[in-house]
C-alpha cells in the first residue's frame, strides 16, 4: 500500500499542542502518526492510561476527533458498541460516509486488564481497529509490573534487589495472541518508521472486519533514559529484534524489515536504566538468556514469515 507523505503532512494536525505528556514522551508521536494515518472521519475510544490522562485533563482536550474516555478494560467493548450503531444508521440511511473506528488502550489496559474485552469483540468480528501503545508497564500510576515488561526490568512492584533481579517472568507475545484469533489483520510497529507504522494504520482501516496493532512506546520515566532518545531507543530495540516489525494479514506472516547486520540485545539494553542491575557479575547470566529468547523468537518468526 502506497502513502502520500507530502499529503499527509499537510492534512489539519488532529492531536492539538498543549497536552501534559512528559518531555520526550513517544506516545503523543504515535497518537500524531496515527490521526494523519486515519484523517478526522475518526471516533476515538481510549482505555484509562497514560496518553488518556495526559491529553483530557479537565475541562480540556487534546483531541479534535470524537473521543470517548473508557475504563481500563472496555476500550474494545465502548467502540464495538458505537461500531455497531454506526451501521444500524448505515442500514436506515441516516448516515453515508465513511468512519473510522480506532480504540487505544496502553499494555495495561491491553495484555492485562482489557485482554477480555478485546478478545471478545475481535471473535465478534466488529469493523475497528485496536492499537496498544506499549511503553512495558503501568506508568500512569507509578511504573508497576504489566504482562509486556520484559524479564530482568525494574519496576516499583519487581525492583532489582537481593531477592529478586527484576521482574522474573519473560513478558506476553500479546501480537501472537492476538494472530491466533484468526482476524483479518494484524501488526506490530514502532514510532521511528512512521512511515512503516502509518501504512499499516491505512491497511488495517481499509479492511473489512477487527484489527489489531501493536507499537512500541519507549518512555523515558520508566526506561529511565535520557529525554531526548525516546524514537532511536524505538529504532534500537527494531535492529536488535526485540521489537520486530511484521504483520499477518487473513493468516499470512511478513516481515516488514530486517537488520542488516542484527544488534546485540545488550547493547539496547545497557541504554535503560530499568536494566542497569543486570550488568554486574552474578546477573549477567539474564542478559545471555534474554539473547537467547530474542534469537529464538525471531527465529520462529523468520519461519513462519518464510524467510530464510
Amino acid at each position: 500500500m502506497a502513502i502520500n507523505i507530502k499529503k499527509l503532512a499537510n492534512e489539519p494536525e488532529l492531536l492539538a499542542s498543549g497536552h501534559r505528556a512528559c518531555v520526550g514522551c513517544t506516545g503523543t508521536t504515535i497518537l500524531r502518526q496515527v490521526l494523519r494515518a486515519s484523517g478526522p472521519n475518526t471516533v476515538v475510544s481510549f482505555a484509562t492510561g497514560c496518553m488518556e490522562v495526559v491529553t483530557t485533563i479537565y475541562p480540556y482536550t487534546a483531541w479534535r476527533v470524537p473521543y470517548i474516555h473508557n475504563a481500563f478494560e472496555n476500550s474494545a467493548a465502548t467502540i464495538s458498541g458505537v461500531e455497531t450503531a454506526y451501521r444500524a444508521l448505515l442500514k436506515k440511511g441516516k448516515i453515508n460516509k465513511k468512519i473510522n473506528f480506532i480504540a487505544f488502550g496502553g499494555d495495561g489496559g491491553t495484555y492485562d486488564i482489557g485482554l477480555q474485552s478485546l478478545s471478545g469483540a475481535l471473535e465478534r468480528g466488529h469493523n475497528f481497529l485496536y492499537i496498544c501503545y506499549d511503553n512495558e508497564a503501568y506508568m500512569n500510576t507509578g511504573i508497576q509490573r504489566s504482562g509486556a515488561t520484559p524479564r530482568g526490568a525494574a519496576t516499583s512492584t519487581t525492583p532489582a534487589g537481593k531477592v529478586i533481579p527484576g521482574k522474573p517472568q519473560k513478558r506476553k507475545d500479546l501480537t501472537a495472541i492476538i494472530a491466533g484469533h484468526h482476524i483479518p489483520y494484524v501488526a506490530q510497529a514502532s514510532p521511528h518508521n512512521f512511515i512503516d507504522l502509518m501504512k499499516k494504520v491505512q491497511k488495517a482501516l481499509s479492511i473489512d472486519g477487527p484489527a489489531f496493532m501493536n507499537v512500541l512506546m519507549p518512555c523515558p520515566r520508566g526506561w529511565r533514559f535520557p529525554e531526548p532518545e525516546g524514537i532511536d531507543i524505538a529504532r534500537h530495540a527494531v535492529e536488535t529484534c526485540f521489537w520486530p516489525l511484521y504483520e499477518v494479514e487473513n493468516g499470512v506472516y511478513k516481515i516488514n524489515y530486517i537488520p542488516k547486520k542484527k544488534e546485540p540485545l545488550e547493547n539496547w539494553l545497557k541504554r535503560q536504566g530499568r536494566f542497569k542491575h543486570l550488568f554486574t557479575t552474578q546477573n549477567r547470566h539474564i542478559i545471555d538468556e534474554l539473547q537467547a529468547e530474542v534469537d529464538k523468537d525471531w527465529e520462529e518468526l523468520k519461519n513462519r514469515a518464510g524467510v530464510e
